[in-house]
């Protein structure tokens, strides 16, 4: 009986594939989604699209978590308090079943009226729900997958992750801009590791705080996938960040309008290693030659179409990326 069993039970065993890493790029027009769902089964949100419009952005990240097969979100990260980021998290929570917040603390701009109501409004949210702030160096409490921040309130990481710490030679080709005292440069940036695959997501920040996570020496390594920062804007996507990581593949969250800025396209394609750049949108900044090909991006017009992207990633450091508009797939192998 015993081998009998054995004969049985072996196969399905064998057959049984290891739990992968989902993460779906969800098109909130130019602002940023990120849904990723953990082989332990939990799920992580990094921030919610802007607000208003008739419950867009919220409508389309639980259509996403409907597709990942969840019913709550476990975390959701706040990269920082702009309203393409924040300003959909009101809505999002009249959706969905958020479990808790994190966050680099309270907004440090003092902004105009309608974005000082929108964190007003979120602060209403968290007030009363489970909430972390979080600073430079933090692992995030989440199963499955390691997740650590990188930046947060204005402050990067001061020791280089494991593996990383070499020194970046595109530091010298990186001058420094004019200082940013906005909430970009204070994003809550969040460098993620699933067996060999790895991947970061910096938000908003941008180029001086760039710098300093990455010059003299690259604290953070090499990625297989880089969520393009800003939303592709050139005031962010320094070579000494997009060189130094030097990615497989970068997903960036643009809109037709916003974002894909031809400086940060030609800066992610001149990258050593890069097989692939995918897009949310089209991006009209560039036109045809400083866009990736029609099949690696989601939404090719300015029409209100929503479509997202999803990575499937694997513990051996392969993973899939797939366009649902035109049902295009590209395999990456394992490194």
């Amino acid at each position: 009986m015993l081998s009998l069993l054995a004969a049985l039970v072996l196969p399905l065993m064998l057959s049984a594939k290891p739990k992968a890493l989902e993460v779906y790029f969800v098109d909130v027009e130019g602002g940023q989604a990120t849904l990723m769902v953990t082989p332990a089964g939990q799920s992580v949100l990094i921030d919610a699209g802007w607000p208003d419009n008739n419950f867009r952005d919220a409508q389309r990240i639980a259509a996403a978590a409907k597709n990942a097969k969840i019913k709550k979100i476990d975390y959701f990260i706040l990269t920082h308090y702009h309203e393409d980021h924040v300003g959909g998290v009101p809505q999002l929570a009249a959706k969905i079943p958020v479990g808790t917040f994190i966050d680099h603390g309270p907004t440090r701009e003092q902004g105009n009226k309608r974005e000082l109501r929108m964190v007003a409004d979120y602060d209403k949210v968290v007030a009363g729900a489970q909430h972390l702030v979080v600073k430079a160096g933090d692992h995030l409490p989440v199963k499955g997958i390691e997740g650590v921040v990188v930046s947060a309130d204005g402050q990067v990481i001061h020791d280089p992750l494991p593996g990383a710490g070499q020194q970046n030679s595109f530091c010298a080709s990186t001058p420094d801009k004019e200082a940013d005292p906005s909430e970009n440069a204070r994003s809550l940036g969040t460098f993620w590791t699933f067996g060999q695959f790895r991947m970061v997501d910096l938000g908003d920040l941008t180029w001086n705080k760039e710098k300093e996570l990455m010059c003299p020496v690259n604290k953070l390594g090499k990625v297989d996938l880089f969520v393009v920062s800003h939303h592709g804007v050139d005031l962010s996507n320094s070579p000494a960040l997009v060189k130094g990581l030097s990615p497989r593949v970068a997903v960036m969250d643009n809109g037709a309008k916003k974002g894909g800025a031809v400086a940060t396209v030609d800066t992610i394609r001149a990258s050593n290693g890069l097989e692939a750049l995918w897009q949310l949108h089209f991006s009209e900044e560039g036109g045809k030659e400083h866009n990736a090909p029609d099949s690696y991006i989601a939404n090719i017009d300015e029409a209100d179409t929503g479509f997202d992207l999803k990575l499937t990633a694997h513990e051996d450091g392969s993973f899939e990326i797939y366009n649902p508009r035109n049902k295009f797939s590209r395999s990456y192998g394992a490194k």
